[in-house]
């Protein structure tokens, strides 16, 4: 936790403890929150490429012809089957291009406003938590929007029929081809629900973590700093907003993997006129088909980002510490 003049850092050891340690507002510059933010992010995310492809596979299936309610373990098995095990890392260079910019400017951002209304008010509890949340999710989802709509085509490419893939062959291919093909606005298509979900989970991953954490220390006695603690409110924040945010996943994923009809109208045009078709068409519960991938991309991206995150601050520390010492 921040405070006005210092900032609690926490370093993971091999015994399972991660030490708390405080160093000066001016020992950790902006640009080492953000670069540990981002690096930490994409590292995060190269653990959890395959369930996000699954999730946005199973989450479109329904709009191919010949669709199969299939359970998780079954599309997934088929999914290697058919197209290989590499296929669960297509369109892995928009993922990485997305964290970069997302998880960079969303984590980021997070402490910057946090720590900022701490200085101002003298305290940060879960109403300055979520106010933080809110606005660093929607900040980082209007920079991101390009490289987000990149990575649902680049990940459900492969399972569309071979006249209707784009075959984009690298992001920059995507990014060029979208651009080129479909305009500038294109890449911002599914914005509003990007927007919407990354605001809710700006406030139940980031903005409930830290509260997670000190309930599973009070309440369970799962002391914080531990990674039992780390582990139990990473995927328990994860479980709270993949049950909450799937719906807008949906939507996104929808408004972002359309093409026009015939008569060169696009079939999604909002968030919540695209719940209320696919609703309507599919059913309600349609909106968390995916689940499970979801969860797993989720959950574990949370704990695997937050764990990157603090250990490459603890890099950070160490070698300015050696450094220190050196003069």
């Amino acid at each position: 936790r921040s405070g006005s003049s210092e900032v609690v850092f926490f370093s993971l050891h091999p015994i399972g403890r991660i030490s708390h340690s405080k160093i000066t507002m001016a020992d950790v510059p902006l640009t080492v929150k953000f670069g540990t933010a981002g690096l930490g992010g994409v590292m995060g995310w190269i653990c959890v490429h395959p369930f996000n492809v699954l999730a946005v596979r199973m989450n479109l299936a329904s709009m191919q012809a010949g669709f199969d309610n299939a359970s998780f373990l079954s599309f997934a098995k088929r999914n290697v089957a058919q197209k290989g095990i590499t296929s669960l890392y297509d369109g892995l260079t928009a993922g990485i291009v997305r964290q970069v910019f997302y998880a960079t400017s969303r984590f980021g951002l997070f402490e910057v406003f946090r720590d900022q209304i701490e200085n101002v008010r003298g305290t940060v509890g879960p109403t300055e938590r979520i106010a933080a949340g809110l606005a660093s999710g929607a900040c980082a989802a209007l920079i991101s929007c390009p490289a987000e709509v990149s990575l649902v085509r680049m990940a459900n490419d492969s399972t569309l029929p071979a006249a209707e893939r784009r075959n984009y062959s690298s992001v920059v291919n995507a990014g060029s081809r979208i651009a080129k093909e479909e305009g500038i606005s294109a890449f911002w298509r599914g914005s509003a629900p990007f927007v919407q979900r990354a605001m809710l989970v700006g406030v139940t991953q980031v903005g409930t973590l830290d509260q997670f954490k000190e309930t599973y220390e009070t309440a369970f006695g799962i002391q914080r700093g531990t990674y039992k603690n780390v582990f139990a409110a990473s995927m328990s924040s994860g479980l709270l907003y993949s049950l909450i945010t799937m719906p807008f996943e949906s939507a996104k994923n929808r408004m972002a993997a359309q093409k026009p009809g015939p008569d060169g109208v696009l079939p999604y045009r909002s968030t919540f006129q695209t719940m209320k078709a696919v609703a309507a068409t599919d059913g309600v519960l349609s909106l968390w088909r995916g689940f499970l991938p979801y969860y797993g991309r989720c959950g574990g991206h949370t704990v695997t980002m937050f764990v990157f995150v603090e250990m490459l601050r603890k890099q950070y520390r160490a070698f300015t510490s050696s450094s220190a010492a050196a003069y």
